[in-house]
């Protein structure tokens, strides 16, 4: 059951409001219909190159606390995140325990609905137990798509359907692994996801009404994935049996600084191979990569537009714009 919303308007500081101010004053134009165009999303993506120019169009200060996001999708003019609250940390084991690396931990996996300023609609909280940690999310028209799993690699997940006007959330399958980022194929009907670190890919047929094939084994579907570019942080159907995912590579030198390259991938949902791969050269003030957490992407009558929150807790919205040829 969603809860009613209760803002928090933060504690942003003059320069971060000034900033949104200049940018388009925190409002972001709608799109028409709800269902998302994926016709050329791809193939639009596809002609991002390391010389195309992104543009600030808006930043929009979030008016409630955030959490760790997680996914995002856009709704019209509303946006839904998920996000991850975590009350107790995971604690890493010497050796490994029952087949995992580190304790659960405790949490509270959260969707928050809010509108184009930033301003919360609905709350809802989404998971059981020690299955606390939504992942990316999508959209196919209808339903949003959120796989919460056990803070953990190698672990268990649950997969949902929520309606995105009450949030309800109605469970679809679990799986025995830790699915970060899920993605509805709406040509096929299938639903793909994308394991801890994303190095595994899996898919599962689904029936009219929207649940999983009967017999079909969520294992039998399994597949590695051939691209150690980065690990996705969240990803949505692009059309065509594609999808576009997001996220970043930490690469860390003994004794010296943490390295984080933010990137784009389009990814074919028939055999998991990269068909193209970008470098997202944009950072927060604070240093943070956009792609750090979730972003989403719209087509324009001219380009891309794309939505990113990579921050914690006192997120803002940031949206760029780009120009294609």
């Amino acid at each position: 059951m969603a809860d009613q919303p209760q803002p928090d308007e933060g504690n942003y500081d003059s320069m971060t409001r000034t900033l949104a101010t200049l940018l388009v004053a925190g409002t972001v134009a709608a799109v028409s219909g709800q269902m998302p165009d994926t016709v050329d999303l791809a193939d639009r993506t596809s002609r991002l190159t390391r010389s195309s120019t992104w543009r600030p169009a808006a930043a929009i200060p979030v008016g409630f606390r955030t959490f760790h996001p997680q996914g995002l999708v856009k709704i019209d003019d509303a946006f839904l995140v998920s996000s991850v609250e975590v009350t107790t940390p995971t604690q890493r084991f010497g050796s490994p325990v029952d087949g995992y690396d580190r304790t659960p931990g405790v949490g509270v996996g959260h969707l928050f609905k809010f509108d184009g300023q930033g301003r919360l609609i609905a709350h809802a909280t989404i998971g059981d137990g020690a299955i606390y940690h939504p992942g990316g999310i999508d959209f196919d028209g209808t339903h949003v798509w959120v796989p919460v799993a056990e803070y953990r690699p190698d672990s268990r997940s649950i997969v949902y359907r929520v309606d995105p006007v009450t949030l309800e959330a109605t469970e679809v399958l679990r799986i025995a692994d830790h699915i970060g980022g899920i993605v509805f194929d709406t040509d096929t009907r299938t639903l793909h996801g994308v394991s801890w670190g994303s190095r595994r890919f899996y898919r599962w047929p689904l029936a009219p009404d929207g649940r999983r094939t009967a017999g079909e084994s969520p294992l039998s579907t399994r597949a590695l994935n051939p691209s150690h570019y980065v690990d996705y942080q969240d990803c949505a159907f692009a059309g065509r049996q594609r999808m576009l995912c997001t996220g970043l590579a930490e690469i860390r030198q003994p004794g010296g600084p943490v390295i984080r390259l933010g990137g784009l991938d389009v990814v074919s949902l028939i055999d998991g191979r990269p068909l193209h791969q970008l470098p997202v050269p944009l950072w927060t003030p604070s240093g943070r990569p956009m792609t750090q957490n979730p972003a989403w992407f719209e087509t324009t009558a001219s380009g891309l537009r794309a939505y990113f929150m990579p921050d914690d807790d006192e997120s803002m919205l940031y949206v760029y714009d780009v120009d294609l040829p």
